[in-house]
C-alpha cells in the first residue's frame, strides 16, 4: 500500500496562488494513478483533478480548468496541484488520493480511490 501526506495549504487572498504537494511513501509511487479532491464544510467530497501513473494524461473538473494544474514527479514520489486565480469558493480541505495504475475508469469518483491523505486546508479570503 501507499501512504500519502499533503502539505502547502494555507490562507490566501482571492486571485492568489498556492501549490499543494502530496508526498507518497510505501509501494512504488509510479504504480498509482493519482487524484486531488476537495471537501468544503457541509458539502460532499468532489473531484478536482487526476493524473495517470506516468503523468501523460490529466483530467480536470470544469470549475478549475485553466486555473489549476496537476503534475507529478515520480523521481521524488510527489504529486502537485498548482492553484492560480483562487476564488473564495475554492475554500475547502484538499485531499490527494491514489489507486492502482490499472484502474482507469470512474476517475472522478472518490469511491474508486483506495488510499487517501489526511488533507490540507485551503482558505481563500475575498
Amino acid at each position: 500500500q501507499v501512504q500519502l501526506v499533503e502539505s502547502g495549504g494555507g490562507l490566501v487572498q482571492a486571485g492568489g496562488s498556492l501549490r499543494l504537494s502530496c508526498a507518497a511513501s510505501g509501494r512504488t509511487f509510479s504504480s498509482y494513478n493519482m487524484g486531488w479532491f476537495r471537501q468544503a464544510p457541509g458539502k460532499e467530497r468532489e473531484f478536482v483533478a487526476a493524473i495517470n501513473w506516468i503523468g501523460a494524461s490529466t483530467y480536470y473538473a470544469d470549475f478549475v480548468k485553466g486555473r489549476f494544474t496537476i503534475s507529478r514527479d515520480n523521481a521524488v514520489n510527489t504529486l502537485y496541484l498548482q492553484m492560480n486565480s483562487l476564488k473564495p469558493e475554492d475554500t475547502a480541505v484538499y485531499y490527494c488520493a491514489a489507486r492502482w495504475y490499472t484502474m482507469t475508469d470512474r476517475k472522478r469518483a472518490p469511491q474508486s480511490y483506495d488510499y487517501w491523505g489526511q488533507g490540507t486546508q485551503v482558505t481563500v479570503s475575498s
